[in-house]
């Protein structure tokens, strides 16, 4: 536990007292959970609330302002402890980590007076050796494939996905209209709006699509990913991709 230091606490409703706090190691993208020990100063029952963070830079500058929710009720007095789960921010890197309760729709308690604790943290790179690349035979990586999806994973995402070349010999010589929205080209589409093809995955995600008989992922959930363009694959085999028949 982090001792939270003395902090004033408004007088009123709603107000908290923040006891102590466990700050985890933090990888950029990934998910842990971190430990606070809090206070109902206030004479209303927390009902409705919400644990949350900012993540900031070193100015304060919001990277990333509404964190992952936790709910969290108290009855006035009450010390309540919370495990709560937090995103790291992307890319590696200082962050500073700010805590705060937020009554959805409404307001953040800090903007009623109340203390928000905040933290220096070193954000770590991810750890990108659980990943699996869902390349099937007849596509070729490029010579730099492997090292930009790498990098890409240690920036912090979970699936990262790229371009599709269509240049084998054999087939049909236009690109299948299914791939033209992955023909090399470009760099980094964060509003992306396609699945990504043959994409390398962090457990536990799998392919959850698929594209002209191609293996995909559809984003789901709240693991962040990534489409880049440079990072090409290339269709070389004679052998035809053909749409899977359902199973």
């Amino acid at each position: 536990m982090t001792p939270i230091g003395p902090h004033d606490v408004p007088a009123g409703p709603l107000a908290v007292r923040w006891l102590d706090v466990v700050v985890p190691n933090v990888q950029a993208g990934a998910t842990v959970t971190l430990d606070a020990q809090l206070e109902n100063a206030g004479t209303a029952p927390w009902r409705g609330l919400n644990l949350s963070y900012h993540w900031l830079d070193e100015r304060g500058n919001p990277i990333v302002w509404d964190g992952i929710r936790t709910p969290i009720d108290a009855v006035p007095g009450e010390r309540h402890g919370v495990t709560a789960r937090l995103r790291g921010p992307i890319p590696p890197g200082r962050y500073r980590l700010a805590l705060d309760l937020v009554d959805e729709h409404r307001f953040w308690l800090a903007e009623l007076g109340n203390h928000s604790p905040a933290f220096d943290v070193d954000v770590a790179p991810r750890d990108p050796h659980a990943a699996r690349a869902f390349v099937p035979d007849g596509l070729e990586p490029a010579p730099d494939w492997e090292e930009r999806v790498d990098v890409a994973h240690t920036e912090g995402y979970a699936a990262v996905g790229g371009s599709i070349g269509w240049k084998a010999s054999g087939l049909r010589r236009t690109t299948p209209d299914e791939l033209e929205p992955y023909e090399p080209g470009g760099g980094r589409n964060p509003a992306f709006a396609h699945p990504l093809v043959c994409p390398s995955l962090l457990p536990p995600l799998e392919p959850n699509a698929e594209v002209f008989g191609l293996p995909a992922w559809r984003p789901e959930g709240d693991e962040p990913w990534l489409y880049d363009a440079r990072i090409t694959l290339t269709v070389r085999s004679r052998r035809r991709l053909r749409r899977r028949s359902p199973s």
